[in-house]
């Protein structure tokens, strides 16, 4: 895991180049800290900052030239071995024990077609010398970020927003578009817009190529959602099972210890407790934030469980103290780099801080198991939604009634349920999540024009909710997050759930495979029989990432986010009906919480760019 920066850019002097390169690379240094080096090669400039995890060695060290190429790389290609292997089998020999050699030379055979072979997350600039051009990628999911300017034929690129600020041609120029996403949708991050209006997002499973002063983007991976798995359910459990253990076994790759982040849910206590199956005798310490007092949420007792079926797991726990609250908050803003749309991502931050105090430099995150084994509660109504158009009407029923009396819903709650559950039989993604942007706070935007499009996918409801979800709608944003606060503490984050063959395993099953019985997740608690506690396993709850979150804080240690709000920060703002909202807010009234955070968080950050 690192940092890369760099540009074409044939306006600078090489002194000029050397300059702005070196800022660059100084204001994400915090992505790698063990080496720091450039490759300036007049109009090309690249920077790296290296965060050693495979071969420690000074070999390892980036920018690196092989075959009349040059590369600086950020992340992981888990499968290296087995790719090297391949490539010494056909006559190619390597001077490194580095993934990042492997990429180069996968380049010199196969060209841009590589990164098909990779498994793993990446974002990677690569010079060919001989094709006079640049070669751009990213990985399936977008774990890896890539940012890029493009202006009057000069290109930056960098991992951070902070990398690109250093550059001559950046603009600061906002993308109102992607601010009303924000607010409206909890979305930090969509398709290849950004905060700016200029400064754009290399899309997940793409390759980009800049030549001659233009860029030309190209999608290299797509989910084939017509593919079914023809199969029992053993046949089923057992093909899970085996995709998901490899995954571990490529993601616990490293040359420097790996740890985990531990919540007690069913995520995460999956990864941990396979850990421990599959490395019986190698000690795994796990991460666990809990909050103490009234009306808290503290999963320590779900961790436990994990912790008594697993000796081997050593467990650290902290509960960040409300004095802790606001500095925690502004660091997190800070690496953010764009307006924190919930409380979710403080705790995230507490967690790697507390990784990082025991020098942990890869943890493992189950990142991305809600996206595409429908865990979200919200499934049920695509689920049910979609029994109901094709007129199983006996199906629906079932499946409703299993949903609302496992959750003990109120009759209020349950007619609310079915209602929506019919209505998004008949509806596509795209209506729905336009619905929920003009109506969710429908005062909050004075912008309410169209400014996203999600595309209707082959196959059922369910499986167009979750590839939207893993592409466009939640993922995106929860990895953007993950990835600045590891790299906050210099640590690399890994999610093995997104191993691209599990997902697509996944996507080939049927729906009730994923969800079904009111019981989320089904294969995946299915495959962990005799791997995770019964207690975790048939868990139904879905709490996620828990905090005392955006009333407590706000009317507590980060109330000073609501007394330095002022109207005239935000002109694209009903001044008048937010005003009202956080009268009612400061007077007891808690039922736009969320609305309050992300209004006064956006001012913030506005203050702080």
């Amino acid at each position: 895991m690192c940092g890369i920066s760099g540009f074409i850019d044939p306006k600078l002097s090489v002194e000029e180049a050397n300059v702005v390169i070196l800022d660059m690379l100084k204001s994400i240094s915090h992505r790698g800290p063990d080496s720091s080096k450039t490759f300036i090669s007049s109009p090309l400039a690249f920077g790296h900052n290296r965060l050693s995890i495979i071969d420690l060695s000074a070999d390892g060290d980036q920018p690196m030239s092989y075959y009349d190429c040059t590369i600086v790389f950020n992340g992981e290609i888990y499968n290296y071995i087995e790719v090297r292997n391949e490539l010494k089998a056909l006559g190619y020999n390597f001077v490194t024990q580095s993934d990042t050699e492997v990429i180069l030379a996968a380049y010199n055979k196969w060209g841009k077609k590589c990164v098909e072979k990779f498994v793993g997350m990446w974002a990677f600039a690569l010079w060919d010398n001989k094709l006079n051009e640049l070669f751009c990628s990213r990985d399936r999911f977008g774990i890896k970020p890539f940012y890029y300017l493009l202006k009057d034929g000069r290109f930056y690129f960098g991992s951070e927003y902070k990398a690109l600020k250093k550059s001559p041609i950046f603009s600061s120029e906002l993308n109102l578009d992607q601010i009303s996403r924000g607010l409206q949708l909890g979305w930090v991050c969509y398709a290849d817009e950004t905060y700016y209006s200029e400064l754009h997002s290399l899309p997940a499973a793409c390759n980009m190529v800049f030549k001659n002063g233009n860029v030309v983007t190209e999608k290299y991976w797509e989910i084939d959602v017509t593919k079914k798995f023809v199969g029992s359910e053993e046949e089923k459990k057992a093909t899970f099972k085996s995709l998901f253990m490899d995954s571990i076994m490529l993601h616990m790759r490293a040359d420097v210890e790996v740890g985990g982040c531990l919540s007690g849910g069913l995520d995460s206590s999956s990864i941990a407790a396979s850990v421990s199956k599959l490395f019986p005798e190698q000690q795994f310490k796990t991460f666990t934030i809990y909050y103490e007092g009234k009306g808290e949420v503290d999963e320590r007792p779900w961790v436990n469980e994990v912790l008594k079926q697993n000796k081997n797991l050593v467990d650290f726990s902290y509960s960040p103290s409300q004095s802790e609250i606001p500095e925690g908050f502004e660091n997190t803003l800070y690496h953010a780099d764009v307006p924190i749309t919930g409380s979710s991502p403080v705790s995230q931050y507490f967690v790697m801080k507390l990784a990082g105090k025991q020098k942990i430099k890869v943890i493992l995150d189950g990142q991305g198991a809600d996206e595409y084994l429908a865990g979200y509660m919200h499934s049920f109504y695509r689920l049910t939604g979609g029994l109901f158009k094709k007129l199983k009407f006996g199906s629906m029923l079932f499946e409703f009634n299993k949903h609302v009396g496992m959750q003990k819903f109120s009759l209020k709650k349950k007619v609310d349920v079915f209602a929506k559950s019919v209505y998004s039989g008949f509806q596509s993604e795209d209506a729905l999540y336009q619905m929920e942007y003009k109506n969710y706070y429908p005062f909050l935007s004075n912008r309410s024009e169209r400014n996203f499009s999600l595309e209707k996918q082959n196959g059922s409801n369910l499986n167009n909710f979750l590839y939207h979800l893993l592409f466009n709608t939640s993922l995106p944003s929860l990895l953007h997050f993950e990835d600045r606060n590891s790299m906050a503490f210099s640590i690399e984050s890994r999610v093995p759930f997104l191993d691209h063959r599990l997902v697509e395993f996944v996507f080939s099953l049927d729906d009730d495979d994923k969800l079904s019985s009111g019981i989320t997740k089904k294969i995946l608690r299915n495959s962990m029989e005799g791997i995770l506690p019964d207690a975790i396993k048939n868990r139904t709850d879905k709490k996620g990432f828990v905090t005392p979150g955006e009333v407590k804080w706000l009317k507590g240690p980060l109330n000073y986010l609501i007394k330095e709000y002022e109207h005239g920060n935000s002109d694209f703002l009903n001044k008048n009906k937010v005003a009202s909202a956080l009268n009612s807010f400061n007077n007891g009234d808690v039922s736009k919480a969320n609305l309050i955070w992300r209004v006064v968080v956006l001012n913030r950050w506005l203050k702080k760019n």
